[in-house]
């Protein structure tokens, strides 16, 4: 007892030590601060991605509707359309997490967020071919620090065991997107000859208004990294600092030399692999559902309303294994139980064909989504909570992001219009995507295991171990 006041009085009031004796605030209520900072992390979080991906791929609805007929589009230029996107975005994701942290969150955000809707809005006006591949290349390029900076800043804020139900609650965004998206364009498809627009272009510009519009409330939603975050206390900040044991300061700048430390690592290779493998078969059922559901048959806006419950039974599916996931503080496991889903889904995709066997077609394309997207997101849990500090977080988010996004280069030419209605080289495509995802999931786990053997031999010699991994 005597030790402990010792070791109290060391610490000056509203620090903490981040050893493995920690100073604990007793005055913090932690379930309280829990959803305070749940209420100022997630909710603008989430609806800046439900924007963000709705304006990525609201252009799946929209070549369900007149886009390829008035800009003259032939061949693969829709697919080269969506496939462009992914250039500017794959290249300027690291680049973009070191502004955030040159910057801050709110402000380096809101700043994509305005210029993301501004070109989704230009969007709507194209008259050409060139004039959608300009428009796609620099939206992707605003929202290269969307996906990456939302995981990089969430991380910061909850402990291994909390953090799946946040990171999935953040990831469900992309499901919501995609089946509000559905819905919002049954009612947009109504709009057509207003104003003496064609309603594909009501999809870009009223998407486009809404995300500049909400951008100038980000700026003051957004929340920074704790140390720097204005709404905590000083008790509350060191409590999130010693529970979280993320006491590096955020302005720490990052070198060249950091960024090749990083990338030699193999963990960090293999997280990138199982992310790209993963995001074939889950963007091309986001680009593709419409696409694959209108081909059997449906006019636009029976297309539209049949592309939602894939998503919706995505999402409750999340949930479940995301409370699952922190209850036993394991991820491999539940990433298995999501493969399993995806590769039966695929299997039913490429042997059941035919407007006669839709019930069964369609079960496959809910089984498949329920699978990629619970993959995913644990995936990316996963990956982000095993890598330590602002320094390798920064880096490994932007990489894994990074690499694995040019799995979305692979989902846009996979399902070509001359292979529709059956789609098997798609189909075959994601199945080998599916697989290689559970073999670079092993691999991954097993590096992991290894790590945390040295870690336990270390601990037993002595050393203060502080950085917990999960398998």
């Amino acid at each position: 007892m005597a030790d402990q006041k010792e070791a109290e009085a060391d610490v000056p009031k509203g620090s903490l030590s981040l050893g493995v004796e920690t100073v604990i605030q007793p005055h913090v209520d932690e379930g309280k601060l829990l959803r305070k900072t749940d209420l100022h992390v997630l909710p603008v979080l989430f609806a800046i991605y439900v924007i963000a991906f709705l304006d990525r791929v609201n252009i799946s609805n929209a070549l369900t509707m007149g886009l390829p007929a008035e800009l003259h589009l032939t061949g693969q230029q829709p697919n080269v359309a969506l496939t462009i996107f992914f250039v500017p975005y794959i290249i300027f994701e690291i680049p973009s997490n070191i502004m955030m942290k040159r910057l801050k969150p709110r402000v380096w955000l809101t700043i994509c967020i305005f210029c993301f809707g501004l070109i989704m809005l230009c969007q709507g006006f194209v008259q050409s071919y060139h004039g959608l591949l300009a428009t796609r290349f620099f939206l992707g390029l605003c929202e290269a620090g969307i996906f990456p900076g939302s995981f990089y800043l969430i991380s910061f804020w909850y402990k291994k065991e909390e953090a799946q139900k946040r990171f999935t609650v953040y990831w469900s965004s992309t499901m919501c997107a995609s089946a509000f998206g559905g819905l919002l364009a049954t009612a947009i498809a109504e709009m057509d000859g207003i104003r003496g627009l064609s309603n594909w272009r009501w999809v870009f510009i009223l998407e486009g208004i809404a995300s500049v519009l909400f951008s100038f409330v980000t700026y003051f939603c957004i929340t920074d990294f704790p140390k720097e975050a204005a709404w905590l206390s000083p008790e509350e900040r060191a409590f999130v600092l010693n529970k979280t044991k993320n006491d590096e300061s955020s302005t720490l700048p990052i070198t060249p030399r950091d960024v090749l430390t990083v990338l030699s690592k193999p963990t960090n290779w293999f997280g990138a692999l199982m992310y790209f493998s993963v995001l074939v078969p889950l963007y091309s059922l986001a680009y593709f559902t419409p696409t694959i559901i209108q081909a059997l048959g449906y006019n636009t806006v029976q297309t539209q309303l049949h592309s939602v419950p894939p998503f919706a039974a995505a999402f409750g599916f999340c949930i479940v294994l995301a409370f699952l996931s922190d209850k036993f503080r394991m991820r491999s496991p539940f990433i298995a139980f999501g493969a399993a889903l995806l590769i039966t889904g695929l299997a039913i995709l490429l042997s059941v064909h035919g407007k006669s066997h839709f019930s069964a077609e369609y079960a496959g394309i809910c089984l498949a989504a329920m699978g990629a997207y619970s993959m995913a997101s644990t995936i990316v849990c996963w990956f982000v909570m095993n890598l330590q500090g602002h320094v390798e977080r920064s880096i490994g988010t932007a990489w894994m992001v990074c690499f694995g996004n040019a799995g979305g280069i692979v989902a846009t030419f996979s399902f070509l219009k001359k292979d529709a209605p059956y789609y098997h080289t798609g189909y075959s495509i994601c199945l080998g995507m599916g697989s290689l995802c559970v073999l670079s999931c092993l691999c991954y786990g097993l590096l992991i295991w290894r790590e945390k053997r040295a870690i336990a031999a270390n601990r037993e010699e002595g050393d203060k171990v502080q950085h917990i991994l999960y398998l």
